[in-house]
C-alpha cells in the first residue's frame, strides 16, 4: 500500500487551525488545491522556485476540488488550483472568484486489474463503463466531490449508467492516492488524473496490481485552473499576491517548469496558459 506525502496531512491540519489569511504573515500566500497537486510532487518541485523568484512564501492544503471551493468561498484562502472547470466557472459567477486562468492539463484514465474482469481494456470510456456495470464487476469512486469524482459522475451520466451502489460500487470518501489503494485491493476498477497514477505506480513498483484499462478518449481531459478569491467577497484576501501567483503560473518560465517536471521520464502535466 502507498501513502501519500505526510505533507498532505499537515496541510489539512493546518487547514482547520490557521488558514484565515488575515493570520499569515504579509508575504505568505494561502492556496487550496486538489491532492492530485499534492500527491504527484508537482507543489513540492514548484514552490521553491516560486519563493526564490518572487519572495513570497506560499502555504496550501490540499483536498477535494469541492472542499478547495468551499474553503474559498469561507474566506480561509487567497488563491486555488483546481479542475473541476464547472464547478469553477459556477464558483466565480456567484462572485467568490476572479481571474480564472488555465495552467495546465493532464487526463484522466480509468485502471483496473490486470486480468480486466470486465473485459473492456481500450474501449472508450462509455462502452467501458457500459462492460463494467453489466458484469457487475467492482468500481470504486472518490466519493469526495472532489474534480476527480465530478469527472467520474460526468462520464457516469454520459454513459446513461446508474451504478450499483449495493454490489459493484464503493465509495471511497477519500483522495486519490486512498481510492486506488482501495482499488487494488478489492481489485476493482477506479477513475484516476494521470499524474496520480503514474506516482502511485512507480511507488507500488512490482507489488501493483493495476494496469492503465482506458486512455486517450476525449472525454478524459482534465484542466486545471488557477482562480484568485475576491476581495470584494473577502476583504482580507491578498489580492496582490494572489495575482502574482496568478501571473507566475502562466509565465513562459514558469509553463516550462511544469513541462519539465516528470517521473521515470513520464510528464505529469502539460501547460496550457497561452491557448
Amino acid at each position: 500500500m502507498f501513502r501519500a506525502p505526510r505533507f498532505a496531512l499537515a496541510a489539512c491540519l493546518l487547514g482547520s487551525l490557521t488558514l484565515a489569511p488575515a493570520a499569515q504573515a504579509a508575504d505568505t500566500l494561502m492556496m487550496a488545491t486538489t491532492t492530485s497537486t499534492q500527491d504527484s510532487g508537482l507543489l513540492e518541485y514548484l514552490e521553491p522556485m516560486f519563493k526564490k523568484e518572487t519572495g513570497i512564501e506560499l502555504k496550501w492544503v490540499a483536498v477535494g476540488t469541492g472542499k478547495a471551493l468551499e474553503i474559498a468561498k469561507n474566506c480561509d484562502a487567497d488563491v486555488l488550483l483546481v479542475h473541476a472547470p464547472a464547478s469553477e466557472m459556477e464558483f466565480v459567477k456567484a462572485g467568490h472568484g476572479i481571474d480564472r486562468r488555465q495552467v495546465m492539463y493532464n487526463d484522466f484514465v480509468i485502471v483496473g486489474p490486470a486480468s480486466d474482469p470486465a473485459k473492456v481494456k481500450g474501449k472508450s470510456t462509455v462502452e467501458a463503463l457500459g462492460g463494467i456495470f453489466t458484469t457487475k464487476a467492482g468500481f470504486v469512486s472518490r466519493g469526495d466531490q472532489s474534480g476527480t469524482h465530478k469527472a467520474e459522475e460526468k462520464l457516469w451520466k454520459q454513459a446513461q449508467i446508474t451504478p450499483d451502489k449495493d454490489s459493484q460500487y464503493f465509495s471511497a470518501g477519500q483522495g486519490m492516492i486512498a481510492t486506488l489503494n482501495m482499488a487494488a485491493e478489492k481489485q476493482a476498477y477506479a477513475l484516476t488524473d494521470r499524474g496520480t497514477w503514474i506516482t502511485f505506480a512507480d511507488k507500488m513498483g512490482d507489488k501493483n496490481p493495476l494496469v492503465i484499462i482506458v486512455e486517450g478518449d476525449k472525454a478524459l481531459f482534465n484542466q486545471y485552473s488557477v482562480i484568485s478569491v475576491n476581495p470584494a467577497q473577502c476583504p482580507k484576501v491578498k489580492k496582490d499576491l494572489a495575482q502574482k501567483f496568478e501571473d507566475w503560473w502562466v509565465a513562459p518560465a514558469t509553463q516550462q517548469k511544469i513541462a519539465d517536471y516528470k517521473l521515470k521520464g513520464k510528464q505529469l502535466f502539460f501547460p496550457n496558459a497561452s491557448k
